[in-house]
């Protein structure tokens, strides 16, 4: 439905993106995720016809949106970060030139428009000004100049912003039912909304698609690490050492005390060994009453979190082997192997201010018990 190959963007001497590429299929819906400034507006841009391309091209069914921009163009129903909307013009009237614009038969344009105002939930402001509404129904408006003419194709960026909590469910419900119908983009900084919506999720990062899979999907890439949270009638001290002489205990995070005389710890362990009955043996033949042993999955968050720390932003360095040269979402699962895109897996990262066990000298960290002394004190 929508192929983008090779994107570039250029401003100046800065690459917002850097050969970009992915495949939409036909009746999915598809999370769009990135940090501030990591060129996902840009590419939606590109892909609506907003902006031109530096480098590569974007193909909507067939057309080019650049050398054929109508045909491609009139397959989509675009909802900016900025709704566009004429403040001074009431709903109704706003929609129904939006209608003549997406060329709407004069016959089919007053039921198409109360279609999109009751699908959006704007029917009873139909006659307000559009400059007096609150930022939640601007929002609704835009989306229902989106949807209006039923696009095939329809691109949300940022839909629920500004939006009460129950309008976000009403506008998510909206989405889905959408996804039903039309291959839907939905560009958000909620991973729950896309993990919670979204077929498949793109990730982009400082320019450079990083991942593109489903939820479960991106979740495996972290499959051999987990965390498991360990509370226990003790001190930091002693639990430490007894946790980190397990073998699968890679990192223990910052002593959490939770009341006096109870120790909460947060575990990096290997996920494909269970130790949970081992430190229950160890405990119980120490004395020390468990109060908590339970094995946390990793979040979508985490694996957003990892993905997007680890790319690099190398501008000079336009031929680097990476994730550049994948060419789409299906290149990705044959680039699994890559080690850029597997580093997520990797043991020893950065997920926690850590305290580390060294096996060399088999010593406590003179840091560790000082922060946890302090901790004590206040």
């Amino acid at each position: 439905m929508i192929e983008v190959k090779n994107l570039e963007k250029k401003y100046g001497k800065k690459r917002a993106l850097k050969k970009v590429s992915f495949n939409i299929e036909k009746g999915q819906i598809y999370g769009f995720l990135g940090p501030n400034g990591a060129g996902k507006s840009t590419t939606m841009n590109i892909i609506t016809g907003y902006l031109a391309p530096t480098k590569g091209t974007v193909k909507i069914d067939g057309y080019d949106i650049v050398t054929e921009a109508n045909k491609a163009k009139a397959l989509i129903g675009y909802l900016p970060e900025m709704p566009p909307l004429y403040a001074d013009m009431k709903v109704k009237e706003y929609l129904m030139f939006v209608a003549e614009l997406k060329n709407i038969p004069k016959g089919e344009r007053s039921g198409a428009v109360e279609k999109v105002m009751k699908e959006t939930f704007i029917t009873d402001r139909s006659g307000d000004i559009i400059k007096n509404l609150s930022k939640g129904y601007k929002q609704r408006v835009g989306l229902a100049q989106a949807i209006l003419g039923d696009p095939p194709i329809i691109i949300l960026d940022e839909p629920t912003v500004g939006l009460d909590p129950k309008q976000i469910i009403e506008i998510r419900n909206l989405i889905k039912k959408l996804g039903k119908r039309h291959t839907v983009i939905l560009s958000s900084h909620i991973l729950s909304e896309v993990s919670e919506v979204c077929d498949k999720i793109i990730i982009i990062s400082k320019g450079k698609l990083v991942a593109a899979d489903t939820s479960e999907g991106l979740k495996e890439l972290m499959r051999n690490t987990a965390r498991l949270k360990v509370t226990a009638k003790s001190n930091y001290k002693s639990m430490y050492a007894m946790l980190v002489k397990i073998k699968g205990v890679n990192q223990i995070s910052t002593a959490k005390k939770i009341k006096e005389g109870y120790t909460s710890l947060i575990l990096k362990v290997d996920a494909r060994n269970d130790i949970r009955e081992e430190i229950f043996n160890i405990f119980a033949k120490a004395g020390i009453p468990l109060i908590e042993l339970s094995l946390e999955e990793n979040s979508l968050e985490d694996v957003y979190l990892k993905l997007t720390e680890k790319v690099k932003d190398d501008d000079d360095d336009e031929d680097n082997e990476d994730i550049d040269d994948i060419e789409d979402i299906d290149d990705i699962e044959d680039n699994k192997d890559n080690e850029d895109y597997n580093e997520v897996n990797e043991d020893n990262d950065e997920d926690f201010e850590d305290y580390e066990y060294n096996d060399e000298d088999d010593e406590f960290d003179e840091d560790v018990e000082e922060d946890y002394d302090e901790g004590e004190e206040d």
